[in-house]
């Protein structure tokens, strides 16, 4: 499809191709099943997850709420993406709109940033939890979650609101075709006529601010907790302190594996075939997500004993 002009748009096109796995098209054929599968893992499981939470009244928790937000967050983040990747591989559905790829732009960058603090946050939480279990419940109240869901929300959609501002101000007047699944940043940006290095230099810089930050201050917390937890002395003690967290400690790995296996396979971009990347990209969106519930599900007692609660009702 050849560019458009636009008179409500500077760049010259009305819209863009995504022209997934350009160098492996066989990819779409067999990755569209289980695709389709995990997308609708991840919408079911965190739906029960949140409606579990919702209706059983002993999980009205500071822990299970940041819970829920996680899961509202993997919702949004599943349906901007998958259902169109899904769309182009079963009906070569592959233009989107110049306004709906970088709305897509946007939604990725800041929800993604969201998911990232609102891990760092649950870090926190179990920090108070076996460093500081006597003064939890004057910590880790609501107000102190409604106060962290401000600052997830606030620092994340400030702070990724520029990446697609400065993507939708380049003058876009060669190509149109956008060798990916989504609307990632340097993937539209590459297409257009002009400078783009404040793009990259903003995305690196924000990035690494926003993720590393995050994941330092996580790996710290677990520091700190298992410090604490190699000093109790009490039978059984260390297992129960450690059982606490660990399918968060789980969800991050799940999370920041992904997320270090894209940054290395862009970093070695010569030595991988470039569609590796954009599968990466698309499996970090719907892979967490159908993950992060099943797995608080499976290794936390309460939320299994309330999702039980839930099923005996609705039979």
């Amino acid at each position: 499809m050849a560019a458009h002009p636009n008179d409500t748009n500077p760049t010259g096109i009305s819209d863009f191709l995504l022209n997934c796995f350009v160098r492996s098209p066989r990819w779409q054929l067999w990755l569209s099943l289980p695709l389709s599968l995990l997308f609708l893992l991840a919408m079911g499981a965190n739906a029960i997850l949140l409606i579990t939470i919702r209706l059983e009244a002993s999980l009205h928790e500071p822990m299970y709420y940041l819970l829920s937000l996680l899961s509202l967050l993997d919702i949004v983040l599943c349906l901007t993406v998958i259902p169109k990747v899904l769309a182009i591989f079963w009906f070569d559905l592959r233009p989107i709109s110049f306004s709906a790829c970088f709305l897509q732009m946007y939604i990725m960058n800041s929800f993604l940033a969201m998911e990232s603090c609102t891990f760092m946050v649950m870090a926190f939480d179990r920090y108070i939890a076996i460093c500081h279990p006597l003064r939890y419940p004057s910590i880790i109240t609501d107000q102190f979650v409604l106060k962290a869901v401000i600052f997830i929300v606030a620092r994340n959609i400030f702070m990724c609101g520029p990446i697609p501002i400065l993507s939708a101000r380049l003058h876009y007047c060669r190509r149109n075709v956008i060798e990916n699944c989504l609307c990632a940043n340097m993937s539209v940006s590459r297409l257009s006529c002009d400078d783009v290095t404040l793009n990259r230099l903003y995305q690196f810089a924000a990035g690494w601010t926003m993720l590393g930050s995050d994941l330092i201050l996580i790996f710290l917390s677990y520091i700190l907790i298992l410090r604490a937890v190699l000093k109790l002395r009490a039978e059984g003690a260390v297992a129960k302190a450690l059982s606490t967290c660990g399918s968060h400690f789980i969800l991050i790995l799940f999370f920041s594996t992904i997320l270090l296996v894209l940054v290395l396979t862009h970093v070695a971009k010569r030595n991988v075939s470039p569609d590796v990347p954009v599968l990466l990209n698309v499996l970090h969106h719907v892979i967490p997500a159908a993950l992060n519930p099943i797995v608080y599900g499976v290794r936390t007692q309460e939320i299994k004993q309330g999702i039980q609660k839930l099923l005996k009702k609705g039979w």
